[in-house]
């Protein structure tokens, strides 16, 4: 059950899906799958094994908020559009949302926002958030804190916060926002090979659910190879407007004078950070089920450490006061956009279509974010990081199509045994009748 739960997680990644997130869009989430209930009268499918119970309550209060301001004939209208066309409205723009948060990011890192400061004013902001939801929702159902409790989450936030977003910001400042992004598409194939050896995953080369696993996940490393150790020439540079002057261009450009090789290696260990907190997450939820809980107590050691890390590294004060509305727009966008609507959107996705049918539309994010960049910060694209994109996506499609394969795999299988279970029983039930005497045989030995 922990390799389901994690590749559960796994297959809905984004940029950035880090636990604050994830505990935000949760409550979040929460109010739209109320508001679809009540208004469209569906009953979800699986919903109450993604989220804790008691946040239906919360969301009933916040749609009974949300419909004062709304209008009745837009529910209808949004009512009357069939799910399966909702459901792909809903992933364009959340790619576009996400899209919007490496932009943003890169942003702000060229606006002179510190890459210490920055994580740490969107941590407050999901801890702010998140705080009095997982207060008051899990009062009850949160086990006892001990010790141990309070290592694991102190380690989940070393990797899951600290570790993943340093990185991400460490390596977005010497790259660009197009190739984080794909380089992010190769998380599932690093977390099935981090599951396989920790013997989490198991491997099955004699089917092609395996065999298109190991080939998915080895296409991700070349990938990943080929972005960090060849830049190659320039396939294409935005030209300025003539009405637009050069420097103001130029100071929201790609990385000039970047460590394009060191920006990889800091993508690549956010990736394996990422992968990481997945897999590390699935035994402490187990020991200590109040998910809102452990994300918050994640969020605060996270916190504490990037303060820890800021107080030591970070020696200019000013770095801390915001010198225009564009920094505080892109931390707010960090903290409540990124880290709460579009994970609200993808949880309501995840319940309605499933985590394949969400992580399929990850390739559309890196064109969005390739598109937006363009425009927006001049990006240039390069020869080895197009054929390393590549590479990744194809080889993200043969891990996707692995996993849904052991889906189908393990259904198939499920529901022999049921089959020759119940069959057996029927069988034991004759022999009861016909022959008192008769022994009663175990029900894997009937058939034999």
């Amino acid at each position: 059950m922990e390799h389901e739960n994690a590749w559960g997680v796994v297959l809905v990644f984004t940029s950035q899906f880090t636990p604050s997130r994830s505990a935000i869009g949760a409550v979040m989430s929460a109010n739209l799958e109320r508001w679809n209930r009540r208004e469209c009268g569906r009953q979800p499918k699986t919903f109450e094994a993604l989220l804790p119970v008691d946040i239906t309550f919360l969301g009933q209060e916040l749609a009974s908020m949300a419909d004062a301001g709304g209008s009745a004939s837009s529910k209808r209208m949004w009512c009357s559009v069939p799910e399966r066309l909702q459901l792909h409205m809903a992933m364009l723009t959340l790619q576009f949302g996400y899209a919007g948060f490496h932009v943003v990011s890169r942003a702000a890192l060229n606006m002179g926002v510190s890459k210490l400061v920055f994580p740490v004013y969107r941590n407050i902001i999901a801890l702010l958030l998140l705080l009095p939801f997982a207060y008051f929702l899990e009062k009850k159902d949160r086990p006892g804190i001990t010790l141990n409790f309070l290592l694991q989450f102190f380690l989940l936030a070393l990797v899951g916060i600290t570790a993943n977003q340093g990185f991400y910001l460490l390596g977005l400042d010497n790259t660009s926002p197009t190739f984080a992004s794909a380089i992010q598409n190769s998380v599932p194939a690093i977390t099935f090979l981090m599951a396989a050896m920790f013997g989490i995953e198991k491997v099955r080369l004699n089917q092609r659910d395996g065999v298109s696993k190991v080939i998915g996940t080895a296409l991700c490393v070349a990938g990943a190879s080929v972005i960090t150790l060849y830049q190659g020439p320039t396939i294409y540079r935005p030209t300025p407007p003539l009405n637009r002057p050069t420097p103001m261009f130029v100071s929201l450009g790609d990385a000039k004078g970047k460590n394009w090789t060191l920006g990889c290696l800091y993508l690549i260990g956010h990736c394996l950070s990422w992968s990481g907190w997945l897999v590390l997450q699935a035994p402490v939820l187990k020991k200590y089920p109040a998910r809102l809980s452990v994300t918050s107590y994640t969020c605060f050691f996270g916190l504490i450490q990037f303060l820890i890390i800021a107080a030591v590294f970070e020696r200019d004060a000013q770095a801390w006061i915001f010198s225009s509305g564009g920094e505080v727009f892109t931390i707010l966008y960090a903290g409540v956009v990124a880290s709460g609507i579009a994970f609200a959107v993808q949880i309501w996705c995840i319940d309605r279509g499933g985590p394949v049918f969400v992580a399929v539309y990850q390739p559309v994010q890196t064109l969005v974010v390739a598109i937006m960049a363009s425009i927006a910060l001049g990006e240039e694209f390069y020869l080895g990081g197009i054929i390393g994109a590549v590479l990744i996506i194809a080889g993200l499609y043969l891990v996707l199509y692995g996993k849904s394969e052991e889906r189908k795999f393990a259904a198939q299988e499920k529901a022999a045994i049921q089959s020759t279970q119940e069959h057996g029983n029927s069988r034991a039930g004759s022999h009861i009748k016909t022959s008192l005497t008769q022994p009663l045989l175990p029900p894997s030995t009937e058939n034999v």
